[in-house]
């Protein structure tokens, strides 16, 4: 079938109009369309009424000249230029002249015009003005587009860059609305923009009869807004740009709910945003740009989807220039905790250490010189202030480069099957060897506490870091309690004295490397036990927390599960 065409003849003679009407709907490439106005002033209205494809338009007419009428033509009626072929009685080359300046696309002289010359004529006129319009078209598209991406472009920020890509795709295509879908690592997936300001930013999943209902409440009057199922997503296809519908991108490999099944396909155009692989030629598909129509009936074209995809292009680059600045930014924050870090290290090292070399120094000094003055029972002392500085400076060293693993990497983690009912009891017996009268242990317990599985070094770790807080911080003695609490999943274990306790304000910093309490006054400590039994209790996939009232007391709380997630367990591990 051919493609008609809409055509005007302007010319005050009727048997010259008969003759072009016949000339040109003998033509067997083209189908015309042709209205008739035999002067300047009919012309003109016919030309408001009616768009042409083409105009022939004779030199000379009763009311005003064809350059005079060509002129009101360009400045009144077309916004756009519309082919014009001007005719004439003369071969005047000045006329030729006069009427390709002012932009006529072709002149014709009238004695020469025989049926293939007007036939041509007509069909380059018709086929130079597509290419010029779609020159201009995709000209146009480039000029919004390269906007589009400089706006898009001129912030390093993630989320002011999503926002303001939805807002101008959105103004780009005339569409109702504009969404940046994001995927998950974990294949999971969000809206994190949305071109509507009271659309609110949920979840996406494969559950789309609760959570569409909900949203649809939300949105109101703005209708139904489309949900996509979650997709294990590891490629896109470009469809072919000559398919009559290119609406929606294809995303291929997929073992669920296509997307085609999820969208409205009518209402929605989708294209792939893929970044930049790391040198891979296969991309990775960082989430959808998503157009959405809902209200009126809406056919996506091929240039709609270039436009989107191109745009998205721009989009992906912007992305992976914010990720690369948040990843430096994230970097340079690193370095400087990890330098702060090394400092506070030094300067405990350098206060902790001086008081435990003192009393060593002190008492090998005094055995060296006047051990022959000292009696037995003397000389065991010394040598037990020497022992017991020691082992302390031997666990402030453990204690530093135990932090030190937590802060750099995570140290290696290797759970086996343990009795916790043997293991503590062990653990207690060791301590009250160590303390003083002052102090009485108690260990209770309760439940099952039975096929736990976790790391003996790490658990260690807690206990003892725990314990010796529950006992440094109770300075007048008294109770400290053990409770072990088995249940089916998990074991959870608490230890409480009646110490100094820590006030509200430090509390929330306490878990944190060398933070302290503010009442701790001369009692001596490196503020690293918590930071360290918090590490091995997240090692172990479990919980700590505490409570503490000043002048009461403090309680620390772990939980743990029996069976540790595989995800915490180290390669060397499994």
């Amino acid at each position: 079938m051919l493609d008609t065409s809409t055509l005007l003849i302007i010319d005050d003679c009727a048997a010259d109009r008969k003759i072009y009407r016949r000339y040109l709907l003998k033509d067997p490439h083209q189908s015309y369309q042709i209205f008739e106005a035999d002067c300047a002033e009919e012309g003109l209205a016919l030309c408001q009424k009616i768009r042409c494809d083409v105009i022939l338009l004779d030199f000379c007419l009763p009311d005003m000249s064809g350059l005079e009428l060509f002129d009101r033509m360009q400045q009144e009626i077309f916004q756009t230029s519309v082919p014009v072929i001007m005719l004439t009685g003369r071969g005047d080359e000045e006329v030729a002249v006069q009427v390709m300046k002012r932009g006529a696309l072709d002149y014709l002289v009238k004695h020469n015009v025989t049926q293939d010359v007007l036939q041509l004529a007509v069909r380059n006129a018709i086929k130079q003005s597509c290419l010029q319009a779609q020159l201009n078209k995709t000209q146009e598209r480039q000029r919004l587009i390269a906007t589009t991406a400089l706006r898009i472009r001129q912030s390093l920020n993630l989320e002011q860059i999503l926002n303001t890509a939805v807002a101008e795709v959105q103004q780009l295509l005339k569409c109702d609305r504009v969404i940046v879908y994001q995927f998950a690592p974990d294949t999971d997936g969000k809206i994190v923009a949305s071109s509507v300001e009271s659309f609110r930013t949920v979840a996406l999943c494969d559950r789309v009869g609760a959570e569409e209902k909900a949203i649809e409440q939300e949105a109101g009057s703005r209708g139904k807004i489309p949900l996509l199922c979650t997709l294990p997503h590891t490629r896109s296809q470009i469809p072919n740009p000559e398919s009559p519908i290119p609406y929606i991108y294809e995303l291929g490999l997929c073992n669920c709910v296509s997307l085609k099944e999820q969208f409205n396909t009518q209402a929605n155009l989708v294209v792939p945003i893929n970044l930049s692989n790391n040198g891979n030629p296969t991309p990775k598909l960082w989430g959808l740009l998503i157009a959405h129509q809902n209200s009126g009936e809406r056919h996506w074209q091929t240039d709609d989807a270039q436009m989107l995809n191109e745009v998205s292009v721009q989009l992906a680059i912007a992305i992976q220039q914010a990720e690369l600045l948040a990843q430096t930014q994230a970097a340079l924050t690193k370095e400087k905790q990890l330098n702060t870090f090394k400092s506070q290290i030094i300067a405990t090292v350098s206060h902790e250490y001086r008081t435990p070399l003192t009393s060593i120094l002190a008492a090998a000094s005094t055995l060296a010189k006047h051990s022959q003055q000292l009696d037995e029972s003397k000389q065991e002392r010394f040598l037990g202030i020497i022992e017991q500085k020691a082992r302390y400076m031997s666990k402030l060293v453990d204690n530093m480069l135990l932090v030190n693993q937590f802060e750099l990497e995570k140290p290696t983690f290797k759970p086996i099957l343990l009795d916790l009912l043997q293991f503590f009891s062990d653990l207690i017996e060791q301590e009250r060897e160590t303390t003083g009268d002052r102090h009485e242990l108690i260990f209770n317990i309760t439940g099952h506490t039975q096929g736990f599985w976790g790391d003996r070094g790490l658990l260690q770790q807690i206990f003892i870091n725990l314990m010796s807080n529950a006992i440094k911080y109770s300075p007048d003695g008294g109770t400290v309690e053990f409770h072990l609490i088995g249940k089916e999943s998990e074991a959870i274990f608490y230890i409480q004295d009646r110490g100094i306790g820590i006030p509200v304000r430090d509390q929330e910093n306490l878990f944190q490397s060398f933070s302290r309490g503010s009442n701790v006054d001369t009692i001596p400590g490196t503020g690293l036990g918590l930071a360290i039994a918090k590490g091995c209790v997240e090692l172990h996939g479990g919980d700590i927390t505490l409570s503490s009232e000043v002048g009461e007391g403090t309680k620390v709380t772990v939980s743990l599960p029996k069976i540790c997630p595989i995800s915490q367990l180290s390669p060397s591990a499994t």
